[in-house]
């Protein structure tokens, strides 16, 4: 009985290593801080470049979802609009922006640079 859930977990754990940036996958930290040599500048970047898919994210839903807005807005008229709500689920499907940037870094597509080093 043990080697058929040890043969379970492996079969798991390789689905979850071939998983993409939607899905939580665990990370080798030394991958993550080979551009910066320090974790820490490694997540600041990441965090930085989150926080722009977000922005960009949140003005391309608020731009989607303003054509859905009525031009009078009256508490009597209460009504749900079922592409409103489907394009509300797809933005929620999704990969977080997270993992979408910790992608982005992986692949080489992030670029970064240090303030002091543009000084010079």
């Amino acid at each position: 009985m043990p080697k058929t859930n040890l043969k379970n977990s492996s079969s798991k754990t390789q689905k979850f290593e071939k998983s993409s940036a939607s899905e939580a996958i665990a990370r080798d930290l030394i991958d993550l801080e080979k551009g910066t040599d320090n974790i820490y500048e490694t997540i600041v970047i990441l965090t930085k470049r989150a926080n722009q898919l977000a922005s960009e994210e949140k003005e391309e839903l608020g731009g989607r979802l303003s054509e859905f807005a009525p031009a009078i807005d009256s508490l009597e008229e209460t009504f749900e609009n079922r592409e409103q709500i489907e394009l509300s689920l797809s933005y929620e499907k999704k990969p977080k922006v997270t993992l979408r940037a910790i992608d982005e870094y992986l692949k080489g597509k992030v670029y970064f640079r240090k303030v002091e080093d543009s000084v010079e």
